[in-house]
């Protein structure tokens, strides 16, 4: 895999660090000066080696977004955004965003491998530990990094040291490895970070990885890995559920008590009790291409900030996830009954309020929005949304919003602009980690266990409580806690290793079109004679005017679909990572070392 793009990846990692810009606000996202950073004279003391760090936490995981946040969660039935490639599992390797993904993440991987000689070899005064902790947050995501190719693509290429396959010129000969074996991979680089990171939970404060952050990761992974030779492994299970455990029991960390304080700006909300675990924390203030967050402008309603740059009215959530959540888009919102907080901090459905957007304004008010002229963010002066209700789901994203300027100022001090924001994007945290513990208990016969930790999930959005509890439910519950955080497909994924046929039975009997009729329905409910705003009640609610559209449900799954190609330019330059070519075994621990 080390093709073209790998090599030019290689000459990137040693040109990027050189043109970041200088630091920001928060010291954690301090970078390199531009104009007085080498390879050769950097590193030399604890604040540049932190400093080396700091950017694997936003700017090469950028190009990642699109796939993991819209793709899949399209091609699990979570989100609807038209008949596409993604809604239909056939995507292919010309698909764009699949392109940037792959080459995102094998730039990671070599940035984490480049960063981790730099400090290796580097003449320092640093200390050994604040050395050895930033090799260990780069192993973590060096193995965060594999863990999203070999779900993604299945077996892959392991590329241990970019520096030696640039020497020898083998970028165009690697072999793609066993899916077991690059899951042993993953797993020999936790343990390696796990001996090297401090514990501490940042409570409070902007999370970096940890070992327990590491180590949940390593939970994760064993479960992921427990189906991958065809049937579920014991030891592997065990494994999933003593190191979830272990960090359920002593991280010192506890689930955020509101649900939607996880998705805010700020730590002491979204980190309060320590439950994110790994974050891409993004970076706005400087203007610096691939730093920010640009995800309210692909899922955003048009008119929802002042920046002009949101296109994301036509997508939304998928009517299976309303009906996995017990809501309807067809039903009178004064009598929609909401059982779980986390539906509405997942999705805005019409009738919704929320305080925590639009603060200067008083919050924000999800019946005006498209239907009161007058209704706009303190920074604009009308309304500037496109006046009607655009997704034919009946929902649209509330996950990954962070409002207007005002809202950005509030937190911290300085305002977005354009396609930048600086809300953190969580992919891995505690709440996960309660059910990766519930799944493995459950699977090794701790039943007990496994509903206590999903009622635990339960107990914190509100929702009623379970007396007894299945796999299905553990399953439910997933999507139901996860969802729209680029999780669920890859539930599938690691569940089609061994059950592939309850997977393709799940998604076929989705419920993944659209509603005819909506804006109809919804502007008269709101709007007198003449169209003007008067709230809701205006006319009687009519939901015998609105249909089901079938016509976009998803019939023909195949099990190849679980395992994405790898892009095309990829195969063509090095035909040993193609679909039809063969993996080949490699006992990880006997050929790869962390020597250090």
């Amino acid at each position: 895999m080390e093709d073209k793009h790998m090599k030019n990846t290689f000459k990137y990692i040693i040109l990027a660090l050189a043109v970041v810009s200088a630091a920001s606000c928060e010291k954690f996202l301090d970078r390199p000066s531009e104009d007085s950073y080498t390879t050769g004279d950097f590193y030399k003391n604890d604040a540049q080696v932190e400093q080396g760090i700091n950017y694997l936490y936003n700017s090469p995981w950028y190009d990642i977004i699109r796939f993991y946040i819209y793709g899949s969660e399209t091609m699990c039935g979570n989100v609807y955004q038209g008949q596409n490639a993604y809604s239909t599992l056939t995507v292919n390797g010309t698909d764009q965003d699949l392109k940037n993904m792959a080459y995102s993440l094998w730039a990671v991987n070599a940035q984490c491998n480049t960063v981790i000689n730099n400090i290796r070899n580097a003449e320092t005064t640093a200390s050994e530990a604040v050395k050895n902790r930033c090799i260990g947050e780069a192993l973590a995501w060096k193995a965060m990094t594999y863990f999203f190719l070999v779900r993604t693509f299945g077996d892959v290429p392991i590329i241990h040291d970019n520096t030696e396959t640039i020497k020898d010129a083998s970028y165009n000969e690697v072999y793609k490895v066993m899916k077991a074996d690059v899951y042993e991979y993953i797993i020999m680089t936790l343990e390696k970070a796990m001996e090297l990171l401090p514990k501490n939970a940042y409570i409070g404060k902007l999370n970096r990885i940890d070992y327990y952050a590491a180590e949940a990761l390593l939970a994760k992974v064993y479960l992921t890995k427990a189906g991958v030779e065809g049937s579920l492994s014991t030891g592997d299970l065990a494994a999933a559920a003593r190191y979830a455990k272990d960090v359920i029991d002593n991280s010192g960390r506890t689930l955020t008590p509101k649900y939607s304080d996880i998705f805010r700006m700020k730590p002491d909300q979204f980190q309060q009790t320590g439950e994110e675990l790994f974050t891409w924390h993004w970076q706005c203030q400087q203007e610096v291409w691939t730093s920010q967050n640009s995800i309210q402008c692909d899922v955003g309603l048009v008119g929802f900030d002042e920046n002009g740059n949101l296109w994301g009215d036509w997508k939304g959530p998928s009517v299976d996830l309303q009906d996995a959540f017990d809501v309807s888009a067809i039903e009178e919102p004064s009598r929609r009954v909401n059982n779980d907080d986390r539906r509405s901090a997942t999705m805005m459905m019409f009738g919704d309020q929320y305080d925590y957007f639009w603060t200067d304004m008083g919050g924000f008010d999800f019946y005006r929005f498209f239907y009161d002229d007058s209704y706009a963010p303190g920074g604009l002066e009308s309304n500037a949304s496109s006046k009607s209700f655009g997704c034919g789901s009946g929902a649209n994203y509330c996950k990954h919003l962070y409002g207007d300027k005002a809202d950005h100022i509030a937190a911290f001090g300085y305002p977005s602009f354009g396609m930048y924001n600086q809300l953190p994007t969580h992919i891995l945290r505690l709440g996960d980690i309660y059910l990766v513990y519930a799944e493995a208990a459950f699977l090794t016969g701790n039943t007990a266990d496994a509903l206590t930790y999903v009622n635990k999930i339960r107990e914190r959005a509100h929702a009623t409580p379970l007396t007894s509890v299945t796999y299905d439910d553990i399953w439910k519950e997933r999507r139901l806690e996860l969802a729209l955080e680029g999780d669920r497909w890859y539930d599938y994924v690691r569940r089609s290793y061994y059950d592939v046929d309850a997977c393709i039975a799940d998604l076929k009997a989705q419920r993944r079109s659209t509603w005819n009729g909506l804006d109809a329905v919804y502007k008269r409910y709101v709007t007198d004679e003449q169209g003007n705003y008067v709230g809701p009640g205006a006319h009687e609610w009519d939901a015998s005017a609105v249909t089901y559209d079938a016509s976009q449900e998803l019939t023909d799954v195949k099990p190849y679909m679980f395992t994405i190609p790898f892009p095309t330019e990829d195969v063509v330059m090095n035909p040993n990572v193609a679909s039809t070519a063969e993996a080949v075994h490699v006992d990880v621990r006997e050929t790869y070392s962390y020597d250090f």
